[in-house]
């Protein structure tokens, strides 16, 4: 497994679970350093234990020496980031050429070459023409594996996945997979075998159109609040048909992550390239990052059009509950306008206010509960659904405060126990 971040840690402690040997390749000396001592880098429920019992057994180990790693492996992952490229929105894959050049060096045995992260339509087959003119004499594959895991979720993603996508297009590749694999099939999970481009297209594919559901709502929540509406019933009576179904029907401040934003920019580059352009993907990317950056706007608006002298509490800083990942969340740009408005903001998050601290305003205040946050604060607002803000009590909320305004943008609290504790309560599409 080529890349010891989050998705190669977690696919390679859940391979290790079922029973493969695994070897990790981290070239970073912190990181690997951490892993080596039991120290997760990231925050995913479940994972620190499932490294430590499988690091224990000897199935899942850690290493900076490629060529150690890949002796007699069948398979070799490349899992490495692809970040958008500055300036294009294009996908980086320097990280990628750079780990199958190297891979095609280690090499002395046949193995599955496996994309695991997320790359555009072409890849693969880039990737083979880089091993083969790097080691001519190799017999080799490349199979496009896409990872669907949901952060905060992405153990049970993987163990109990709603497919397994593999791109391949030798019987010697998908046989190969089909062994590492097995677990999972036993369970009677789909495993959808594909050409490498299909492979590759599916995963932009299934990450936009859920992004677009997002978006979707979220354009129907500020309709709602328009005409008098309830977005969460609307929601539900289109969520009930089951071409539509209810997932991704949740209104909020707009999608963030590592995967979204990342995917739905490289998916419209990918297809204007093509010469087909995907007009529908264009407008959810620049629909949401309008959303994103007028969220603070709303949050002003709700306190009469100016924050400046006032106290602010934030609850919930990452893009979503359950990760420490705060790439593209809506917290930021909230939190920076607030505080380039004047605002004394205080803020408390569960898992992510050391990766949130080079992103905020030095005058930000990390408080060490919700409460905490909300003492003296004239509004309180809820940015990231984490399960411990779901249970405040509304009178104890009412008492820490200074003023009254609450404002929810994941659509967490029942208004009337709000309203009924003296707080204005101020919802989504509500």
């Amino acid at each position: 497994m080529i890349g010891g971040g989050y998705v190669g840690l977690v696919s390679g402690a859940c391979f290790a679970e079922f029973g493969v040997e695994v070897a990790v390749v981290e070239t970073d000396p912190g990181r690997l350093a951490a892993l080596r001592a039991g120290r997760m880098p990231i925050y995913e429920p479940g994972l620190e234990d499932l490294v430590r019992v499988n690091a224990a057994s000897g199935r899942l180990t850690f290493g900076d020496d490629l060529a150690e790693a890949m002796r007699d492996a069948e398979a070799v992952f490349i899992a490495v980031g692809t970040p958008t490229r500055r300036g294009d929105g294009h996908a980086d894959l320097s990280y990628v050429y750079a780990a199958a050049e190297q891979v095609a060096r280690a090499m002395t045995d046949y193995a599955v070459i496996v994309t695991k992260s997320t790359v555009p339509v072409g890849t693969g087959r880039r990737i083979a023409e880089i091993v083969a003119a790097t080691r001519p004499d190799l017999a080799f594959d490349v199979a496009s594996n896409p990872e669907f895991l949901r952060e905060g979720n992405a153990i049970g993603d993987f163990m109990k996945p709603d497919r397994v996508v593999i791109g391949a297009d030798s019987a010697r590749a998908r046989d190969t997979m089909r062994r590492l694999y097995a677990p999972i099939a036993a369970t009677e999970a789909p495993i959808l075998f594909t050409g490498i481009e299909t492979a590759e297209l599916t995963k932009y594919a299934a990450n936009a159109f859920l992004a677009m559901k997002v978006t979707f709502i979220n354009e129907i929540a500020d309709l709602c609040e328009r005409t008098g509406a309830d977005v969460l019933e609307v929601a539900r009576g289109i969520g009930l048909d089951a071409r539509i179904g209810a997932r991704f029907l949740q209104p909020g401040p707009g999608f963030g992550g590592s995967c979204f934003p990342k995917d739905t920019l490289a998916l419209v580059r990918i297809a204007q390239e093509a010469g087909a352009p995907s007009r529908l993907v264009e407008t959810v990317v620049a629909v949401n990052d309008a959303r994103k950056s007028g969220m603070a706007a709303r949050i002003i608006a709700h306190l009469g059009g100016a924050v400046r002298g006032k106290t602010i509490a934030v609850l919930g800083l990452t893009f979503k509950p359950e990760t420490d990942d705060m790439r593209d969340s809506p917290a930021v740009p909230i939190v920076s306008r607030l505080a380039e408005d004047g605002a004394a903001v205080r803020v408390y998050d569960p898992e992510g206010m050391e990766a949130a601290r080079p992103l905020l305003p030095g005058s930000v205040a990390y408080c060490r509960d919700a409460l905490d946050a909300a003492q003296g604060a004239d509004a309180v607002v809820l940015v990231t659904e984490w399960n411990e803000f779901r249970a405040l009590s509304p009178t104890r909320l009412a008492a820490a405060m200074r003023g009254r305004a609450l404002i929810d943008l994941r659509n967490v609290y029942d208004p009337v126990a709000m309203r009924q504790a003296g707080l204005e309560y101020h919802g989504v599409g509500r």
